[in-house]
């Protein structure tokens, strides 16, 4: 119960990269049915990042590995080589 509160907490959070790249706004998070550890943010890109047309997926969606989170506050920081690691 309580990832389900986290989750609504933290949806809606702009996602950057350390270096202060916006990536776009959290919608939603994979999370390990069995472990029940977060696996994936789901990302709604930012549209004027024309990059970031190579990591979505097919919903249009990029999918931020759990492990590239740096911090969590007023934004969702994540690390940018591990972003780029996907394309």
């Amino acid at each position: 119960m309580a990832k389900y509160s986290l989750a609504r907490q933290l949806t809606g959070k702009k996602v950057i990269t350390n270096e202060g790249e916006e990536f776009g706004k959290l919608v939603d998070m994979n999370i390990n049915e069995i472990t029940g550890k977060i696996e994936e943010l789901v990302v709604d890109p930012n549209p004027d990042k024309a990059n970031l047309e190579t990591i979505k997926d097919e919903d249009g969606f990029i999918l931020c590995p759990y492990d590239s989170v740096l911090a969590v506050g007023d934004f969702i920081i994540v690390e940018k080589r591990a972003m780029a690691a996907q394309s």
